[in-house]
Order: structure tokens, then C-alpha cells, then sequence
């Protein structure tokens, strides 16, 4: 159907195949990508060839390993913000057309897998890890928030993993990503081409994926997931701060490495997706997205996101400064100001 240097959509048997091909960015997003992917949705949904989408990585390394964030960090930095909304306004209504396809969407995930990645995959009703499966919403680390759906998404996953997750940027296998509802199935890499090949006949998808899946083994987050719902299930976050401490002194190895690994993200992220963890459970997807544009809207406009960009990505020092510098100094009128409408800026959704 049509190609270019970053991703690859074309109609192979009864599938409406998506290639994500920028081995050496991980497949990090680019407004073209998004735009092709968008495109071949469009032609596809009503075109009776296509019974199923199925998208899948060139790379043996990566699925998507997020958006390209130097870019939109330049673009910042240059005062370009109409450019960098434009960007997240495409990605965030993609992520909401894959949400509401009408055709099965499957994702072949066998690599990382992490922030716009996630928003490509995790909202089909098929997600298919490989023994490569790597998964993260790493954003707090940059001073960004945990965005494409995970404020939908995330709240809804068993024994607060999804907090846990948005707040930390913990990465996960292809055990715990089938045992939380990350992914629906889990397919050995070694026959990942030949599923890739079979998910083109035209036979029943259910069928096609049992032949092939498989049990990956016992989840590594097994023995934590206790500490996990009981920590991360607190109604605010100084409460869940003091459960952590008070496991950590109880003797919970695993506490105590969490509570010094929330120290090091950027409070205000780590307060924002707190607040899109509790507020999200509420709500419905599309209005799950119109609340991440709001926040997006505003985290371009302050100073931790392209702090934490230059010491990640930039200047690779690993020493951002963030302000305010910790979760005690933070101002909950300001972390509320996140969430407020934009009046005539809001994302716009079909219905």
C-alpha cells in the first residue's frame, strides 16, 4: 500500500500488515509514522480484503521504544510548542482510532516496548509478547507523564500494577506483561515469523494464536505483588510514601529500592501520573486522552520535562535538577492546574 523509510503498510493476504522500520532510533515515533499508520487505518477498515491489522518491528531489538523525544525536545527548546502539540495531538487521536477499530488489531511485540510504543500496541485487542517482550512507561524519569492511554489504561490493571508502573517506570517481561493483562498472549521468538506469516491466512485469528502460544514462565514481580496493592493502592501519595517506608522498615528489601528509586524521578511527574492513576480509573477513553492533552499542554510550557530530556538524552549527565526538587515541596493547586479543561485548545475525538 505505500512505504517510506520509517514504516512499511501493505496488504498481505487477509491482514493489513504495518512494518515499523527505524531500526536505529528503536522505532521511535515521528510524526510520519504516525500519519502513515493513521492513513493505512483509513483504507483499510472498510476494504474487504483486510479481515485483521497486524503491525510488527523490523528490529530484533525494539518494537517502539516510545516517541522521538530529542526532536520534540528541540523543537521546545526553540519555542515551537504549536509544532510539538501537533505531534501528540496526531499520536493521541491515533491511539484512540486503535482503541476503537472495528477490524482485530495484533500487535507482534518481541523487544521493547515503552511509552509511544505502547500507545500503538497495548490498546488492540491482541497484544502477542515474545521472549524479547519489554515493556516500560518510563516518562517520570524525563519529567514527563505516562501518556497514549496509560491514563485509561494503566488504573485498570490487577492489584495496582498499573500505578506501580506509571510511577516507577519499572520494566516488565513477557511473564508478569501476560500475568498483569498487558499482553493477551505470549509466542516464543523463534516463532514469531511464522506466526507473522500465519496471521496472513485467512483463518480464525483465536485458532491461528493458540497454536502458537505458550507458557513464558512464573512472572519476576510474583513475590512483590502484595507490597505492590497494598503500597500502591493508597488513596494520595504522601499516604503511599509512608507505606512504602513503613515496609522498608518492616524489612521489605523490595520497598526500600522502590522508595529510593521514586526519590530520583521528577516529583512533578511522579504527582501527575499519581493524579492520572486515581482520575483515570473514572473515566472513559476518550476522555482519558482529552485529560492527557491537557496535561501535555502544560508540562511543555514548565521546566522538568526538558531538563530531564537534556540530562537523559542530550547531555546524558544523569543528573537532572528538577524543580521543585521534591515531592514535600510540591503544590497541590499547582499538580491540580494539570488537569484543568483547555477550552477551545481540548482534543478533538470522533465520536
Amino acid at each position: 500500500m505505500s512505504q517510506d523509510a520509517e514504516i512499511i503498510c501493505e496488504l498481505r493476504g487477509a491482514a493489513g500488515v504495518v512494518l515499523l522500520d527505524r531500526p536505529k532510533a528503536l522505532n521511535a515515533l515521528s510524526l510520519g509514522m504516525v500519519r502513515e499508520l493513521a492513513r493505512a487505518l483509513d483504507a483499510w477498515e472498510h476494504d474487504p480484503r483486510v479481515e485483521r491489522v497486524v503491525v510488527m518491528s523490523t528490529s530484533e531489538k525494539a518494537f517502539c521504544a516510545g516517541g522521538d523525544i530529542r526532536a520534540l525536545h528541540d523543537l521546545g527548546k526553540a519555542g515551537r510548542h504549536d509544532e510539538m502539540l501537533a505531534f501528540w495531538r496526531e499520536e493521541y487521536v491515533l491511539n484512540a482510532r486503535i482503541r476503537n477499530y472495528p477490524k482485530p488489531y495484533v500487535a507482534l511485540i518481541d523487544g521493547i516496548v515503552m511509552g509511544g510504543g505502547v500507545g500503538i500496541s497495548l490498546h488492540g485487542g491482541y497484544r502477542i509478547a515474545g521472549d524479547r517482550f519489554l515493556f516500560a512507561m518510563p516518562e517520570v524519569s524525563i519529567g514527563f507523564f505516562p501518556d497514549v492511554g496509560a491514563t485509561y489504561a494503566l488504573p485498570r490493571l490487577p492489584d495496582a500494577a498499573g500505578t506501580y508502573l506509571a510511577l516507577t517506570g519499572d520494566r516488565v517481561g513477557t511473564a508478569d506483561a501476560l500475568s498483569i493483562g498487558l499482553a493477551t498472549h505470549a509466542v516464543p521468538s523463534a516463532r514469531m515469523p511464522e506466526l507473522a506469516d500465519a496471521l496472513t491466512r485467512r483463518e480464525a485469528l483465536d485458532e491461528i494464536l493458540a497454536g502458537f502460544s505458550h507458557d513464558p514462565g512464573a512472572p519476576k514481580l510474583s513475590a512483590a505483588r502484595a507490597t505492590i496493592a497494598e503500597c500502591f493502592g493508597a488513596g494520595s501519595l504522601p499516604e503511599l510514601l509512608a507505606r512504602l517506608d513503613a515496609a522498608a522498615s518492616a524489612g521489605s528489601g523490595f520497598a526500600d529500592k522502590v522508595r529510593r528509586t521514586l526519590a530520583t524521578k521528577s516529583p512533578t511527574s511522579v504527582a501527575i501520573a499519581f493524579e492520572q492513576m486515581k482520575r483515570g480509573a473514572r473515566m472513559d477513553f476518550a476522555e482519558a486522552m482529552r485529560t492527557e492533552f491537557r496535561i501535555v499542554s502544560r508540562v511543555i510550557e514548565g521546566h522538568d520535562f526538558y531538563e530531564g530530556v537534556r540530562a537523559v538524552v542530550v547531555d546524558k549527565d544523569q543528573a537532572p535538577q528538577w524543580r521543585p526538587a521534591s515531592i514535600d515541596a510540591l503544590d497541590p493547586a499547582a499538580i491540580a492546574a494539570y488537569f484543568a479543561p483547555l477550552g477551545a485548545g481540548e482534543l478533538a475525538l470522533e465520536a
